[in-house]
């Protein structure tokens, strides 16, 4: 039998309007075999996670471009956890100072993708995560 498809909902929260790279990246994914849906920007992390938990996704992912990434994130990751999301990966992108980046793993960020990552340093480590939830 075949591998299942990668399941990915992408997109934005917080007051952040500025799409352009989630958007590149959700044409990579689906490039690459992976079913997305991009939920555009502006949502609240509550309608996210009802998408999610909707959507039966394997993958969220959030771009931020505003600086409120550590705030946003660490809600994102109670609320999955308040709804027993545990297999599905929290993954973030878009302009994230690479300081920041163990302080996100921390709090349950399971990648964190910067400004200029290449489409195989994002696809591969995504299929490689998704594949070890499912075992």
């Amino acid at each position: 039998m075949a591998d299942k498809q990668v399941k990915v909902l992408l997109g934005k929260i917080g007051l952040d309007g500025h799409d352009r790279g989630v958007r590149t990246v959700a044409a990579w994914l689906r490039e690459e075999g992976m079913e997305v849906i991009y939920i555009g920007t502006q949502n609240t992390p509550q309608s996210v996670i009802a998408t999610a938990i909707q959507e039966d996704v394997d993958v969220v992912g959030l771009s931020f471009q505003g600086g409120d990434h550590i705030h946003l994130l660490k809600k994102m990751r109670e609320l999955m956890d308040e709804k027993k999301m545990d297999g599905v990966l929290l993954v973030a992108g878009g302009n994230i100072p690479r300081q920041h980046e163990d302080q996100l793993k921390a709090i349950g960020v399971d990648l964190v993708f910067h400004p200029g990552t290449m489409m195989d340093k994002i696809v591969s480590p995504i299929k490689e995560c998704v594949a070890r939830r499912r075992k």
